[in-house]
């Protein structure tokens, strides 16, 4: 039976050949795990997404959320899945025993969600949000509020959102207007408006809490005028039973292209002036609290746009082998059988193309994954600032280039498929308009690009550049060992040189205040940036497959020659085009720039 969610040789790969998890258990918070009680997580998390995930992921795409008498409706289907995901454990995968967790490295955490991600974006979304919420309050919030609110979100009883956007100020969070007045006991009254909040209502739980950002009556202008509240749909009361329902209004829900199983909301606080809200932290320091909720589900909207593009390029796969269409062009017999469309030189390049781009970001991903245990479990202070700094700059790269390249794989499934890619019949046009959400929410590409080239690359004296550099350079020496690869390291080395050049020349117009012209392409540089990083993690692969035919094991040649393949297309077709870009960049081209808003 064909994999459908993703490959698990891929992923025992990545694991256990890539990203040596095993490593992770000599650490003292993983001790009482080994490779068994991982691959017991990950044999679960596949049983539960084949089975309760995937059977109504088109039924949720075709009989989408709807708005009835002030709530937001799903299909029935929903609720054992969600059900079946918190009886598991995962919500709590990667907290700690004593919290009822199971204590997982959040590698192994990604690896089990990215099967309900492949299996159902939609329905997957609200425990990941629900995860993100409650990391905040955990680091922020206080021993009251955490009694309050976390513990029965850790239960699985209330879920969480984050609500940021407003009408008037869409990514523009500086210009938002929910304004928190301070009440006599202690809390805040809400009142605001807040758009596109994915489930911001639902029958899901018992309760929802909302971490909404407002700004005080004495707030400075700006980001540092922002504070965090947590703002529930029901009131709790002292003893942990639910109150009155709060002056929280679903005022309705917005119709989607695509990503339709999860309710996007718009939300009105405090229209009867009876909003109760809950102050997280100091005042004015909520954009910074809520950038640790915005990094995990950036580098959740990452996987989430791989898992779509793995789905996508595993059926499109599959078709290709099965399906009959013409002959190859040296065949001059019309009586001849057709061969499967897997046969033809330009499908095998578009699968190619699939498989170097969703198994290099699936690769960084769960790369980022280990990253974040490292950031909380390596020996010392020093090494896990080291491992923070690196994955603070690969966060823009991790949530945006999966988000552009894997809507790409998406885009070459259907056409593999044909007129069937086109139709509903297939699932394929649905990953498709499931995934172009993701080069959207939780930061556009544009922004992703400024936070890399404005803010990132010199965070802490360029502290993670650095790292990364001397990452990527120690890969490109030990690859010097296999004769095979050079075709295949050389590109790599040429790119990272010259985008080493055009780093420190961006810079430095940048500090010599030329902000507007410096950024005017930075969509640009993150591309090739994203190349890069993705070329890196492509050879690191490439490493390993030579050394897993090294130790010639028949059954795994073609599984080794299949990755060498995808970073030989990666590396010697892909990145070599990146020099356009950086031709444009080193040239400050000003085509973009210059054009006047009354010429179009």
């Amino acid at each position: 039976m064909p994999e459908t969610l993703l490959s698990s040789r891929n992923l025992a790969f990545e694991l256990y050949e890539v990203l040596d998890a095993e490593a992770l258990t000599q650490r003292e918070r993983f001790a009482e795990h080994n490779r068994e009680t991982f691959d017991a997580a990950l044999g679960t998390a596949r049983s539960i997404a084949e089975k309760f995930f995937a059977p109504h992921n088109r039924k949720g795409d075709e009989e989408e959320p709807e708005y009835v008498d002030g709530a937001a409706t799903l299909i029935p289907e929903v609720k054992p899945a969600v059900d079946a995901f918190l009886e598991a454990g995962f919500l709590n995968a990667t907290r700690s025993f004593e919290q009822g967790g199971m204590q997982l490295p959040t590698l192994l955490s990604q690896a089990c969600f990215a099967h309900f991600q492949s299996a159902n974006v939609g329905s997957s979304a609200y425990p990941f949000l629900t995860m993100g919420a409650a990391n905040l309050i955990e680091s922020f919030g206080s021993e009251e509020q955490k009694q309050r609110f976390l513990q029965p979100m850790i239960d699985g009883r209330f879920f969480g959102t984050m609500a940021l956007t407003e009408p008037h100020a869409g990514s523009s969070l500086s210009d938002i207007r929910t304004r928190a007045e301070p009440a006599a006991d202690g809390t805040y009254r809400i009142k605001g408006n807040k758009i596109f909040i994915s489930g911001g209502d639902h029958p899901l739980s018992e309760n929802i809490v909302h971490m909404v950002l407002a700004k005080l009556p004495d707030a400075p202008p700006g980001v540092k005028g922002i504070s965090l509240f947590i703002v529930p749909k029901f009131l709790v009361n002292d003893d942990g039973s639910l109150g009155k329902r709060n002056d929280v209004i679903l005022a309705g829900l917005f119709h989607k292209m695509g990503y339709r199983g999860t309710t996007s909301t718009a939300l009105n606080f405090g229209d009867n002036g009876d909003c109760v809200g809950y102050l997280v932290g100091k005042p004015h320091a909520g954009l910074s609290y809520m950038f640790q909720m915005m990094n995990e589900a950036r580098i959740g909207v990452g996987m989430g746009a791989v898992m779509l593009g793995y789905a996508g390029y595993l059926y499109s796969l599959e078709y290709a082998r099965e399906r009959p269409q013409g002959r190859l062009p040296d065949g001059k017999d019309p009586t001849a059988p057709q061969v499967s469309i897997i046969q033809h030189a330009d499908v095998r390049r578009m699968l190619l193309t699939q498989k170097a781009y969703v198994e290099g970001a699936f690769d960084l991903g769960l790369y980022s994954a280990r990253l974040f245990d490292d950031t909380q479990t390596l020996a010392t202070e020093e090494e896990r600032q080291q491992a923070h700094e690196l994955l603070d700059l690969l966060t823009p790269i991790v949530k945006s280039w999966p988000s552009e390249f894997c809507l790409k794989a998406n885009e070459l499934a259907i056409q593999i498929l044909g007129g069937h890619g086109y139709t509903r019949e297939y699932p394929v046009e649905q990953y498709y308009r499931d995934n172009r959400l993701n080069p959207i929410h939780e930061g556009t590409h544009g922004i992703q690009s400024l936070d890399l080239l404005g803010r990132k690359l010199t965070q802490n004296k360029g502290a993670g550049l650095k790292q990364l550099t001397r990452l990527i350079n120690e890969c490109c020496e030990r690859a010097t060992a296999y004769e095979s690869l050079n075709a295949l390291r050389q590109p790599l080395e040429q790119l990272v040189a010259r985008l080493s050049s055009v780093t420190l020349a961006l810079l430095g117009d940048l500090m010599q205040g030329k902000v507007n012209a410096a950024l005017a392409n930075s969509a640009l540089y993150l591309k090739v940036f994203g190349h890069t990083v993705i070329g890196w993690r492509w050879l690191e692969q490439a490493i390993r497959a030579e050394q897993g035919l090294a130790r010639g094991n028949a059954a795994d040649a073609d599984f080794y020659r299949g990755k060498l393949q995808a970073a030989r297309y990666f590396l010697t077709w892909e990145v070599p085009g990146c020099h356009h870009e950086l031709a444009l960049l080193e040239a400050r081209d000003d085509t973009c720039l210059a054009m006047q808003d009354n010429w179009f």
